[in-house]
């Protein structure tokens, strides 16, 4: 890469800024705008994670490794979900950290309303709402 190197910083900072550059969802306004169909929910946990706690009835899971290329409406491998810029995507982990670096890198792509679940998987559980499995 060319260019002057970006100042080191720790990852807490990193997530400060990143998360600063979007709204974040609580589950419930996660869950009404799911059942609306203003929002996809994207569960990114390891298939152990999904196994162990179950799933969000409706969400499209789509491992953290593919994330990029199934929804990146510009790309060969995206998924038919994928359906453009303007979709709004919320995306979940297991406890909201590794989703906040997920929504900036869909950011970089241009799905400027992406965004990620506070608390992830975890509060949505917390929170009542449907798990299957």
């Amino acid at each position: 890469m060319s260019g002057s190197p970006e100042q080191a910083v720790g990852i807490d900072t990193l997530l400060e800024r990143v998360r600063a550059g979007y709204d974040r969802v609580d589950p419930h306004a996660a869950y009404r705008a799911a059942r609306a169909g203003e929002a996809l929910l994207v569960d990114i946990r390891y298939a152990a994670l999904r196994e162990r706690d179950g799933l969000i009835p409706g969400a499209l899971v789509v491992e953290r490794n593919e994330l990029e290329w199934r929804l990146d409406p510009l790309g060969d491998h995206r998924l038919p979900e994928a359906t453009g810029h303007d979709l709004r995507i919320i995306v979940i982990c297991n406890e909201g950290y590794a989703s906040s670096l997920a929504a900036e890198s869909l950011h970089r792509l241009g799905l400027h309303r992406a965004t990620d679940l506070i608390g992830g998987f975890q509060a949505w559980r917390s929170a009542g709402l449907p798990v299957a499995g």
